[in-house]
């Protein structure tokens, strides 16, 4: 008798837990709006180097446009192939 009122107990509490987790993942969801316009910086690594670190600043926009065009580059460089008449 002990056993179940103890199991009743503790089922409810992670019962709660669970149901307050999934409250505070639903208010954490609400998507966010952020700024094209805000700067962020990064710091990367100078090739050649392994302390030396440059700043770079740019706005999220140009992030996001920067990104674009190192996956464009990434996918053109795999599906390109060599042809031994065109040259490499």
């Amino acid at each position: 008798m002990i056993r179940t009122s103890v199991a009743a107990i503790v089922a409810a509490s992670l019962l709660s837990l669970v149901g307050a987790s999934v409250a505070a993942a639903q208010e954490g969801a609400k998507p966010k709006t952020r700024d094209p316009n805000e700067m962020i910086c990064k710091k990367e690594e100078v090739l050649g180097s392994r302390l030396q670190t440059r700043k770079i600043c740019m706005t999220r926009a140009q992030w996001a446009e920067q990104r674009a065009l190192d996956r464009a580059n990434v996918e053109r460089s795999q599906t390109n192939t060599c042809q031994r008449q065109a040259g490499c």
